[in-house]
């Protein structure tokens, strides 16, 4: 495996003709978007609750995807799941992953293409079958359309381009295609660990994020950590009935809403004592766009101060994401004697999980309401992220990015979280990661009527197979 050298490669993609290379993604283009609705017709949600069999044929359909576009070497591998993950009890296995792999010459550098090929599961609210691929205009709806099928086909679609050129640089390419990423990756420590040679590489592209908007790339910078648990509020032995002993006893549901208020102040900014605030962003986001994009209804106030990508890249944020209380078609006058929620905090890059969620600990038991008692489970953790903004590897995507789209791309963050990062760092301390995607704010990933926008893929692509090259420019043998 080579190295990486920070070199003038300013006509690094002068050894191909840019318009034959964009002529050759268009005319290539329909059969990428039927292998992308291809793959969104297999249901491939890795949550443990739905059918893991489409997993394993979603993981057979990709491997071959890459075996015809010339990878020698393509292989389904699998690896024991962190017990920590709470998910080994049921299979102690994970999902099936692919590692596709292809030499380069000696001394140069290799490169990882990550994506993954499980799914969310569908939820309430599509206009349409989410597992039936539907074209609207110039967007594609069904699930993982755009997270993150499109990934693997903007993966694809580059490396076809520039094979069809006879143009594919000499480099080392790995193709990674995970099938555990929306369930939280639980064998993916592992997995890294016993296909560390495979994987190895100088430069991953992770190609599982956005771009600014329709029209702008973005190359994402900084992505927000994870804190998330379950704190638990009990005022009673048992339940009493709420006529005979309502009044000087607060029932647990409210005492756990009174302690729910205290994580934030009148303005809606997180009240938790020392958690760390990064540095403002140098691009803001239109409040029309913001509501737009995240269906805020148009009486709700924003919460919080400062810029608005300030609120979603740099500082904490707090969620309750799930309450376990009586529904109210079971409920009956009796006090409830425990109640519990499921918090999520976001935690900006430059805080540790560690430091936030014993700030988050400390602040729930010094809260308890007229002296409940509260006790605090921490779940998941996950390291923030911080690219540097100009070394080669970011340098050469921003060049690739600016010719396929004919603009700058964009530095932005990602308030949500992609905790697999930290372990890819920590296994390759010395590769530059580049997290790129092809979602925009209207992608709605996770949400009903996912879609990706075709015209945005397709510049996707182009902006690949141009930084393929640029890679191959930065290389220097070890």
């Amino acid at each position: 495996m080579g190295s990486l050298a920070n070199v003038n490669s300013a006509v690094a993609t002068s050894i191909i003709n840019q318009d034959q290379l964009r002529e050759k993604v268009a005319e290539q283009f329909p059969e990428i978007q039927s292998i992308l609705e291809d793959l969104v017709r297999i249901p491939s949600v890795s949550a443990p609750a739905f059918d893991q069999e489409q997993v394993e044929t979603s993981a057979a359909v990709v491997a071959d995807l890459f075996r015809v576009a010339g990878f020698d070497d393509v292989r389904i591998n699998r690896s024991l799941k962190n017990p920590e993950s709470g998910t080994a009890a049921s299979d102690p296995m994970g999902a099936p992953a692919i590692i596709a792999r292809r030499a380069g010459a000696l001394g140069a550098p290799t490169v990882m293409l990550y994506a993954h090929h499980d799914v969310q599961p569908p939820g309430e609210g599509w206009e349409t079958d989410p597992f039936v691929p539907t074209q609207r205009g110039e967007r594609l709806f069904g699930r993982g359309a755009a997270d993150d099928k499109a990934g693997i086909v903007a993966h694809l679609g580059a490396i076809r381009a520039l094979t069809a050129l006879n143009a594919l640089p000499n480099i080392g390419i790995v193709v990674f295609i995970e099938g555990e990423e929306e369930i939280g990756s639980p064998s993916f420590e592992n997995f890294l660990h016993d296909n560390r040679e495979l994987l190895k590489a100088d430069v991953i592209v992770v190609a599982d994020s956005g771009n600014w908007q329709i029209g702008v790339p973005g190359l994402t910078t900084s992505l927000r950590g994870l804190v998330d648990g379950i704190v638990e509020v009990s005022v009673l032995d048992h339940a009493v009935h709420s006529g005979m002993f309502g009044g000087p006893v607060l029932d647990a549901n409210v005492a756990l809403a009174r302690l729910i208020s205290t994580l934030h102040d009148d303005t809606g900014n997180v009240a938790v004592a020392g958690l760390y605030q990064a540095p403002e962003p140098s691009v803001d986001y239109d409040e029309a766009d913001f509501r737009n994009d995240s269906s805020l209804l148009s009486e709700v106030e924003l919460a919080g101060t400062g810029s608005i990508t300030s609120r979603l890249w740099a500082k904490p944020a707090i969620s309750v994401i799930g309450i376990d209380a009586t529904p109210i078609a079971k409920s009956a006058n009796v006090m409830a004697p425990t109640s519990r929620a499921k918090i999520s905090m976001r935690i900006p890059a430059g805080e540790t999980p560690a430091s936030a969620a014993a700030a988050l600990e400390k602040h729930l038991l010094s809260h308890a309401p007229f002296g409940a008692r509260v006790t605090w489970q921490l779940n998941e953790a996950g390291n923030p992220f911080q690219a540097p903004a100009d070394s080669p590897a970011m340098q050469a995507a921003r060049r690739a990015f600016a010719a396929s789209w004919g603009v700058d791309p964009v530095d932005i963050g990602i308030g949500g979280s992609i905790p697999f990062i930290a372990h890819l760092l920590a296994e390759y301390p010395n590769a530059e990661i580049l997290v790129t995607g092809v979602e925009d704010p209207d992608s709605r990933a996770h949400g009903a009527n996912e879609s990706v926008h075709l015209g945005e893929l397709q510049k996707v692509i182009m902006a690949e197979a141009l930084l393929l090259i640029e890679i191959a420019q930065l290389g220097t043998a070890s």
